[in-house]
């Protein structure tokens, strides 16, 4: 072979060389992979111009009903700056704990907010965003009861809202204690009030604006389990619609917009960090 044909032949073989290693490098979105980002929540929400948000109303502060029948609270207030930063109107959408999870996967809502604390069981079904407030347990009960911590409560009868990690919580204690489920936590309060349960056991940040409502209520001052991470809950598979919710929760926590509202609601600022820190 000539010097000419070889280099001619060395040629070639580096040129196919090269658009081998190109093509090899080069990403290419697969019809799945657009189909993901089509079909997100975050573009279905823009095209209907409404933001659906579940959330537990009958969970004060988090979420009620004010005197003229309208959605109200720290959540709603959270929803409605994420309703306002999309560009759309917002649907408030009652929810309980026991139905969170069925009305994501049945896409009623787009997003649940409702004191929904991640843990790894409810991440086999949805998925989670980063957390917007921390909380830890503690009991509510009548001052009148002489319980002052959980301690007190052997054969005695704990109220819990249906849904809620916190009966399992109490499990895990390993203490002879009755658990009486109720469909709410305003149910569960009542329970407690008419002296059918003893104590209520639920995030230390709401039984402290319901102590507060209430003279004849107040809350132990423990923390019955580590520190809980509450988070908007999504369906699972949408990433693209989990980095738009991050996004936002980075804003409002970096601009200090969620510190300003969890005060205006609770009274005082969060007496836990969030985990990342802003």
């Amino acid at each position: 072979m000539s010097l000419a044909k070889a280099r001619v032949k060395l040629f070639c073989l580096s040129a196919l060389t090269g658009l081998l290693v190109l093509g090899a490098c080069t990403k290419v979105d697969t019809p799945a992979q657009s189909a993901a980002a089509g079909d997100s929540a975050l573009k279905q929400v823009l095209q209907r111009g409404t933001l659906r948000v579940g959330d537990c109303l009958s969970f004060a502060p988090f979420g009620f009903y004010d005197q003229s029948g309208a959605p109200d609270g720290y959540d709603v207030d959270l929803a409605k700056e994420l309703a306002k930063q999309l560009g759309v109107k917002l649907e408030m959408v009652n929810t309980t704990s026991a139905n969170r999870i069925p009305n994501l996967q049945t896409s009623k809502v787009d997003v649940v907010f409702c004191n929904f604390t991640r843990n790894l069981e409810r991440a086999k079904e949805i998925s989670f965003t980063h957390p917007y407030v921390v909380a830890s347990e503690a009991l509510l009960v009548k001052k009148s009861s002489g319980i002052t911590s959980i301690k007190d409560m052997s054969n005695r009868t704990i109220a819990t809202v249906k849904g809620s990690t916190n009966g399992d919580e109490v499990r895990s204690l390993n203490m002879q204690v009755k658990i009486q489920e109720y469909d709410s936590s305003q149910a569960a309060i009542l329970a407690v009030k008419q002296g059918q349960a003893d104590a209520m056991i639920e995030d230390n940040n709401f039984l402290a604006y319901q102590a507060k409502l209430d003279p004849e209520l107040t809350v132990t001052d423990e923390a019955l389990v580590p520190l809980e991470y509450n988070a908007f809950g999504v369906k699972q598979g949408d990433q693209v619609w989990l980095d738009y919710l991050n996004l936002f929760l980075f804003q409002i926590n970096a601009s200090k917009l969620n510190q300003q509202l969890y005060k205006k609601w609770f009274g005082v600022e969060p007496r836990y960090s969030l985990n990342p820190q802003f």
